[in-house]
């Protein structure tokens, strides 16, 4: 082997110890985790709560690749193969008494820049990744982001801190041109914005936008509005760009996953390729529960493979020699704690199904939100590595009187493993 180097947890990974075994039909067991993170101040770091990861590939050294994770108030954590962190970034204080604080909420990359919804200040942050800090397992991690960068939806700073901003977060390119994609809080609408580069550093601006539909014609003629609390509207999180084929996947929680062509020019005609089984499902909002509760039958339009919520997307590519531009469409069915895989060239086409069980002194995977995918060979991950959000990360930790509390990481499996495990 070339690399001789390897990470003493990740050299027992090459070896093929416990962690690699499919564990039975439709089922995967991971490979590593991250720490737990732990919504509370007496986190560390402080109010942390894993929501979203990238994965970042090193150009020379595979064994160096690095895993980005974002932590909401807590901030942008970089891991190595084996789950360690090696950085912790902060998320943003708030400007001023009463103003929300920095609330990272989706990352991803283009080469070696990372971009980061920052929720809590409706900004775009750019950090580079440093190939040589990432081999020497100390700083990964650069705020490049231009000090004035704008805000990507609001029009005023009070508009900020009504916490309608920057929720889900996509990167990619349109024929070498630089794309960003932000969805907006509690809202459908669509950002696309290209990153500038300015003596300050990397800002962003914006070229198009688009609102997604809030409410869809049934075919009993009836119009149904998914429910949301008054004032909201059906918004988006999960997305992924597919620069090869000029597409962007964006999962509505409450609809479904669309498909929308995409170039600098701005957005397409949206697709609805796949729908949540609650699709058309009569509901209201319960004041005192603060919850939707069903009011009518179920008519029966919904889809048969996404659980509200429709979250994480990530595209796994076949790679040059394999068919190109073939590959998969991985998305989180947040609601029964499923993962669905599509086929990436014949949209709506399910290849099947899988769950992330415990197994090896690694935990079971809950209510994922984010994922991300690379199908270039990294030692322990012959095939390549897709790493899922856990929102319900074991053992729960408790607060001094037994309360428990929020629990979130992030787990490594290996995409081998999990084309091998598809059920349908």
């Amino acid at each position: 082997m070339r690399n001789l180097l390897v990470p003493p947890v990740v050299a027992l990974l090459v070896l093929g110890l416990p962690g690699l075994a499919n564990a039975g039909p439709g089922t995967v067991v991971p490979v590593a985790q991250t720490p737990p993170f732990v919504d509370d101040p007496s986190g560390v770091p402080p109010n942390s709560n894993a929501d979203d990861p990238a994965i970042w590939t090193h150009p020379s050294r595979r064994e160096h690749s690095v895993v980005l994770g974002t932590l909401k108030e807590g901030g942008l954590a970089a891991f190595d193969l084996a789950g360690k962190q090696l950085q912790l970034v902060a998320a943003p204080p708030p400007p001023r008494a009463g103003a929300a604080p920095g609330r990272f909420n989706n990352v991803d990359l283009l080469g070696d820049l990372a971009f980061v919804s920052d929720r809590g200040r409706d900004r775009v942050r750019v950090y580079r990744v440093d190939p040589r800090g990432a081999a020497a397992g100390k700083q990964v991690l650069t705020d490049v982001t231009a000090a004035e960068t704008p805000r990507v939806f609001s029009a005023t700073e009070a508009e900020v801190d009504e916490q309608r901003t920057a929720y889900g977060l996509a990167a990619g390119t349109d024929r070498g041109v630089p794309l960003v994609v932000a969805s907006r809080r509690h809202e459908t609408r669509l950002a696309l914005l290209t990153p500038v580069r300015t003596g300050a550093g990397v800002s962003v601006r914006q070229l198009s936008t688009v609102d997604i539909p809030a409410s869809f014609r049934l075919p009993d003629g009836k119009t149904w509005t998914p429910c949301a609390e008054p004032g909201e509207r059906p918004q988006l999180e999960g997305m992924v760009i597919d620069s090869r084929h000029r597409v962007l996947y964006a999962a509505q929680e409450d609809v479904g996953i669309w498909r929308i062509p995409l170039s600098a020019k701005g957005f397409g005609q949206p697709e609805l390729i796949d729908r949540v089984r609650e699709f058309g499902v009569p509901a209201k909002y319960d004041e005192q529960t603060e919850e939707c509760v069903p009011d009518g039958p179920d008519p029966g339009f919904g889809g048969k493979w996404l659980t509200a919520d429709a979250e994480g997307l990530t595209i796994a590519d076949a790679g040059e020699g394999e068919g190109e531009g073939e590959g998969q469409l991985v998305a989180s069915s947040q609601g029964d704690s499923r993962f669905v895989v599509y086929d990436r060239v014949k949209p709506g086409k399910v290849l099947g199904t899988f769950r992330v069980r415990e197994g090896h002194g690694r935990d079971s995977v809950e209510h994922s939100d984010g994922a991300a995918v690379v199908t270039t060979p990294l030692p322990g991950y012959p095939a390549g590595l897709l790493v899922v959000h856990d929102g319900e990360r074991k053992p729960v930790a408790t607060d001094p009187s037994g309360e428990e509390l929020e629990t979130t990481g992030f787990a490594y499996l290996s995409w081998k493993d999990v084309l091998a495990s598809l059920a349908r």
